[in-house]
């Protein structure tokens, strides 16, 4: 047989060998194939096993690091998302925890991605919301948003927070890992995103366009993690102040309205997309936590039930909307992308609002989940379960995966289920400090002292 025939079929073996390798811990099923009568447990393992996969078996192969989206011919091979793959750092802890993947597995993956981060573009300690997973270089979000994104690089860090307490073994790994999240970590400077020392953040800074996005970060909606982690910073942290006239002001920072009969303490009316009760929330444990604003179950929780009561309701008689089929929150959608809300309602809905809303609202959750999976799964039930949204009045389904709404389903049932990555997260000693400094109560406080 000629050589170069051999040569290639080798290549082939041994592709395949490393394929099988990196995928063997989370397969043994078909990934599209549903089983139509499962304990509601089962349900959620399978759900957030499957879920699990795009952080795994899609992957980007040089830095670990999650893809923006699945759809790579819109995005490119090369797109990471740095707040995404924080999102997918606490997935992977939960696939330890439930033994899909091994602990030395995973603490590699996470070493390599730490190394690649040290080496990656970086300005003034924050990342930019896009990178190559090749190079480590910025691929621009925007036209000038060209350099750091101070949100997504905080979605980041709440995830390798939680890997830094969970990889905690006096191992030669386990120690090496540490220390890289230490370096990352303590490089960030997070008092230079005031802009000269004002009372407030700033959510972008470029070298080649410096400030002119011009976007102070204020509440109430996605961004409170950023405030935390701001206060919270050892070599660079900004002041109380910061939090109490920056985020604390704005025109919609209070509500205090009733909406189907829940108070919404805080932020915009009908509160806004979902995605404001979970992204900051998948590290932050809002149970008993409180500041002078709010009780943040109580805003989180209710902002959850305003947009269950509102799909029930269905003023626009969306087709399918019910009390199995709700959930409006940022997605894909029949054209384009958008940010869904009570207040901005098209007709589709997106799995991860109703699936990582499970802590605020288990029971409505779970009809959301069993209606997905055994009513509409053929539709919506993929290799990385379920697709990113659709919309029955239209009679649309995605094809797509979005790391950043995969992410909170497996962290957020999870929290549900044991509450592992909230106490990962709250065992900080340096967010403890921080919730401290700005005047928060919470459980974890009373046992640290």
């Amino acid at each position: 047989m000629n050589k170069k025939i051999l040569a290639f079929l080798f290549c082939l073996v041994s592709l395949h060998a490393i394929a099988q390798k990196n995928q063997v811990a989370v397969t043994g099923f078909n990934p599209a194939a549903r089983t139509l009568q499962l304990s509601d447990s089962a349900l959620l393992d399978l759900v957030q096993k499957q879920t699990f996969r795009y952080f795994w078996d899609f992957a980007h192969p040089v830095s670990g690091m999650a893809r923006e989206r699945s759809n790579t011919e819109d995005y490119g091979h090369e797109t990471i998302a740095v707040g995404g793959t924080g999102f997918g750092i606490m997935s992977m802890i939960v696939a330890v925890e439930r033994k899909w993947i091994s602990r030395d597995t995973a603490a590699r993956l996470l070493l390599k991605m730490t190394r690649f981060l040290l080496k990656a573009d970086s300005y003034h300690g924050a990342f930019a919301h896009w990178m190559n997973g090749t190079t480590g270089k910025t691929i621009p979000f925007g036209r000038k948003d060209d350099g750091a994104d101070l949100v997504e690089t905080s979605y980041l860090f709440e995830g390798l927070l939680c890997a830094r307490q969970y990889f905690n073994a006096n191992t030669p790994l386990e120690n090496d890992l540490r220390n890289h999240i230490q370096w990352l970590w303590s490089g960030i400077e997070w008092n230079w995103f005031t802009r000269d020392g004002q009372e407030v953040l700033y959510w972008h800074w470029s070298p080649n366009n410096g400030w002119t996005m011009n976007f102070p970060i204020r509440g109430f909606n996605e961004c409170l993690i950023v405030y935390i982690l701001a206060a919270s910073g050892k070599e660079y942290p900004v002041s109380a102040d910061v939090y109490h006239r920056g985020w604390a002001q704005s025109s919609f920072f209070n509500n205090g309205k009733k909406f189907y009969s829940h108070t919404l303490p805080l932020g915009f009316d009908y509160g806004g997309p979902l995605f404001f009760s979970h992204y900051s929330f998948l590290g932050l444990d809002p149970r008993g936590l409180k500041d002078r604003y709010a009780d943040y179950w109580e805003q989180n929780q209710n902002h959850t039930l305003i947009n269950h009561d509102y799909c029930v309701d269905n003023p626009k008689k969306f087709k399918g909307y019910g009390e199995n089929c709700w959930g409006l929150t940022a997605s894909d959608t029949y054209d384009g992308y958008n940010a869904f809300s009570p207040t901005n309602d098209w007709g589709t809905i997106t799995p991860t609002a109703a699936l990582s809303a499970f802590p605020y609202t288990p029971e409505f959750s779970m009809k959301a989940l069993k209606h997905f999976y055994y009513d509409l799964g053929d539709k919506i039930w993929s290799e990385y379960g379920f697709v990113d949204a659709f919309n029955e009045t239209k009679g649309w389904y995605a094809h797509s995966h979005l790391a950043i709404d995969q992410g909170p389903i497996v962290a957020m049932i999870e929290n549900y289920r044991t509450g592992l990555i909230w106490k990962l997260f709250m065992s900080c000693p340096e967010i403890k400090d921080g919730l401290r400094k700005l005047d928060f109560q919470s459980p974890y406080l009373k046992e640290s002292k």
